[in-house]
């Protein structure tokens, strides 16, 4: 059935919690508006771009009204906490008790941090710098961390997921190492998806987004410890990526092909609730993301390469062919493939997803966002601090291993 406004559906997006909700049936200033109504001082973080080149912002603000207590516009990409400080510096007074974000990706967790720091009296980056990790990975995390309290309701334009977990990553400032900080388990409360708002998304915001979800699917479902209820999500969402990211590809404006992309983000991130540990796709993204990479573009880079190199470790050989399968019972990659003269029967995993990276037009090789060789051994080192490393099929635990996967992500094949 063709997509269109009129009635809300509204609810939990995990059959398992009750946060977060989702709502989507309604534009999205009426829906937030609806639910933001026992609310009176709201703090709304807003993408810049959003602000600068759209009306969103002002159609937000109206329907809020007096409510809002401030705006934030833009975060800078991959979250730096020296940013996240200076937000909670100018709002702890202001007696804050809803959160709305507008965007995606780096504000999305910035507010997911800025109530977790309010929560807990931290309003410098030291301060937020105890609120990370564990008590094995971070020296310096305190002991009791208050949960955070204020509503959370995020209005997400991409596809990268973070609204539907209470995980969080951000950048230090002298280090560059991003950091994950668990929030003490609190889901935000409500997702508002709106396909027609998501059509001022950049299309190579939305596409490589999009792969980073893809990337969730693929990472759950070529786990060794993934469980029943990972893979049947991941199995579910991931159809619904490939056939919506190339629909949008083709027809840019469908608000059918942006739906089909939410329902299969909502599948994805069901899938990582499940708690099945991912892999170095993910591990190895999260480091290269401050150096300049977006979300997206990590996962459209690192995920066919960190395929390959399990699969020539013979690591999740079944697993993987699983995954190759499903995708190509899927007429559009059939047809990127039969237009590439390629055989469904020699090609990998790897193989596959890097001919829809290409299809979508996305960088394919660290060549294509600017990472040369200089900054390879800091990539790595990172990396191998990320709790997702030793968590690969191969598990990781040495620089070279990690070396191995950039050196295959160099360059284009």
């Amino acid at each position: 059935m063709a997509f269109a406004f009129g009635s809300e559906v509204y609810h939990p997006a995990f059959a398992n919690r009750n946060t977060p909700k989702v709502s989507y049936g309604l534009r999205f200033p009426e829906a937030c508006a609806k639910h933001c109504r026992n609310h009176l001082h709201i703090l709304i973080i807003c993408s810049k771009s959003l602000s600068t080149n759209t009306d969103a912002l002002e159609r937000l603000r109206s329907a809020l009204g007096d409510r809002v207590a401030g705006v934030r516009i833009g975060i800078s990409p991959h979250t730096p906490i020296a940013e996240v400080a200076d937000t909670v510096q100018e709002y702890k007074d202001k007696n804050i008790d809803c959160i709305v974000t507008l965007g995606a990706g780096s504000l999305t967790d910035a507010a997911k941090i800025v109530r977790l720091a309010l929560a807990n009296g931290a309003s410098t980056e030291e301060d937020i710098g105890t609120l990370w990790g564990t008590q094995e990975s971070n020296p310096v995390r305190r002991q009791h961390i208050q949960k955070p309290s204020i509503p959370l309701f995020h209005i997400p334009t991409s596809l990268s997921g973070g609204e539907y977990q209470a995980i969080a990553g951000g950048t230090e400032s002298v280090s560059k190492a991003k950091r994950t900080f668990r929030c003490e388990g609190v889901d935000p409360e409500l997702v508002i998806q709106d396909p027609e708002l998501c059509l001022t998304t950049p299309q190579w915001v939305w596409l490589s987004t999009g792969i980073r979800a893809v990337d969730h699917c693929v990472e759950t479902l070529c786990s060794l410890q993934s469980n029943t209820e990972g893979d049947e999500w991941a199995a579910r969402g991931l159809p619904k990526l490939i056939n919506g990211l190339l629909l949008s590809k083709s027809d840019p404006a469908s608000l059918d092909a942006r739906r089909l992309c939410h329902d299969g983000v909502v599948e994805a991130m069901c899938a990582v609730s499940q708690g099945v540990p991912l892999g170095a796709s993910h591990a190895i993204g999260h480091q290269l993301g401050p150096l300049g990479v977006g979300h997206g573009e990590t996962s459209c880079i690192l995920l066919p390469a960190v395929c390959k190199y399990n699969l020539a470790h013979k690591a999740n050989v079944e697993r993987q062919q699983f995954v190759k399968h499903l995708l190509l019972q899927q007429k559009a990659v059939d047809e990127l493939l039969r237009a590439g003269g390629l055989d469904n029967s020699k090609v990998d995993l790897g193989d596959v997803i890097y001919l829809v990276v290409a299809a979508l037009e996305m960088p394919q090789s660290l060549d294509d966002v600017g990472v040369g060789h200089s900054k390879l051994d800091l990539l790595a080192r990172n990396s191998l601090d990320d709790i997702w490393i030793r968590t690969n099929a191969v598990s990781i635990t040495e620089m070279a291993q990690v070396m191995d996967i950039l050196r295959m992500c160099a360059s284009k094949k």
